[in-house]
């Protein structure tokens, strides 16, 4: 075992809390160092952890002590603060999306390589033992060869609840880009690389109001579509329809399915880690809960810095080459759907080694 690898934050945010938690679990990754533009923020998070200093964001990518820089910016600033990390030397973490656009996020690649640094990006939810024991499932054949599968995503809207609901509004946001990373992050992982979409997408209203927190009743423009449906063309030939929306109000529909020739897959949430994996085969028309046979147990979010720190063969499963044929994905889908017509990617990508079971805790 090496030294841990060290971590700055830049960026704290709601889900920084999340990411934080996890980080103080993990033996593999150490916590020396926190940015905000909020100096608050970053004061109240490296006040309770021995060792973590508050720091600006040019002072953090400018510490020696920093490995690696999780980006926690919102998504309009993840470009620029990726390449300024990539810059100083350091390996990258960031959320999703890996940037607002693939003309902005292929820098971020070349750079890395020139650099010799490492990028990882979120989702890394498709690593715990939800989708990675559906995987294992798909991989050994259970439901033979899949023809198709469907993702939905379907909710009010996040202005219900967060406070400052903004950049879910406007480019890099919406409900394409804000959860379809997960949904089409576990599509790419169990099914492979998508070569085609054909999109089609609307937006119910030009304004939502915000409905908790201190600007509650405060009204804020829509500038993305709202609601997004696609068809993805895989490189297997399987053929995955997804449905993105924050015009919705619920919906009973099972978040992800596979159906192969021989039986069909329920799949759990993939913006969570864990959850039951249902299986029905032509043999037993009843629907069956597989055990869990692979992923990382008990993971939260940041458990892809472990992963990445372990350096799996092929680099981090969460790594910069997915989530820029995801960016590649969602951004064909909203080209395709004023058009009316299939639009071909121009990247592809190697699924993620598979995650045996175990813990990095």
């Amino acid at each position: 075992m090496g030294e841990p690898l060290t971590v700055g934050i830049v960026g704290l945010g709601v889900i920084s809390a999340q990411y934080l938690a996890t980080i103080d679990r993990l033996p593999s990754v150490r916590l020396v160092a926190v940015a905000d533009l909020n100096p608050a923020a970053a004061a109240a998070a490296a006040e309770p952890r021995e060792g973590v200093r508050a720091l600006t964001v040019a002072e953090l990518l400018a510490a020696p002590e920093v490995d690696l820089v999780l980006n926690l910016t919102t998504p309009a600033a993840h470009a620029e603060i990726a390449l300024a990390a990539i810059a100083a030397g350091k390996s990258v973490y960031g959320e999703k999306p890996l940037a607002s656009t693939c003309e902005q996020a292929r820098p971020i690649l070349d750079a890395a390589e020139k650099a010799g640094v490492v990028v990882g990006c979120a989702p890394d939810t498709v690593l715990g033992t939800g989708v990675q024991t559906a995987r294992k499932a798909v991989d050994d054949g259970l439901i033979g060869t899949v023809i198709s599968a469907t993702a939905t995503m379907a909710v009010p809207g996040h202005e219900r609840w967060h406070p400052n609901p903004d950049f879910y509004y406007t480019p890099g946001g919406g409900p394409l880009f804000d959860m379809g990373p997960y949904y089409l992050s576990t599509l790419v992982t169990l099914l492979g690389p998508v070569t085609s979409v054909i999109g089609a997408a609307s937006r119910s209203r030009p304004t939502r109001t915000i409905a908790t927190g201190p600007r509650t009743g405060q009204t804020i423009p829509v500038t993305v579509d709202t609601h997004v449906t696609a068809v993805l063309t895989h490189a297997s030939g399987a053929l995955s329809t997804l449905v993105m929306s924050f015009d919705a109000v619920a919906t009973t529909a099972a978040r992800l399915e596979i159906h192969g020739e021989t039986g069909s897959l329920v799949v759990p949430d993939p913006n969570h880690f864990d959850g039951d994996v249902q299986i029905q085969t032509m043999d037993d028309d009843r629907w069956q809960t597989l055990p869990v046979s692979a992923g990382y147990l008990d993971a939260g979010r940041g458990i892809g810095l472990a992963d990445l720190a372990a350096a799996p063969v092929g680099g981090p499963r969460a790594g910069a080459d997915l989530a820029y044929h995801v960016l590649d994905i969602m951004e064909s889908v909203l080209l395709s759907a004023p058009q009316g017509r299939s639009v071909t990617l121009h990247s592809t990508v190697t699924r993620p080694s598979p995650v045996p079971l175990g813990s990095l805790f």
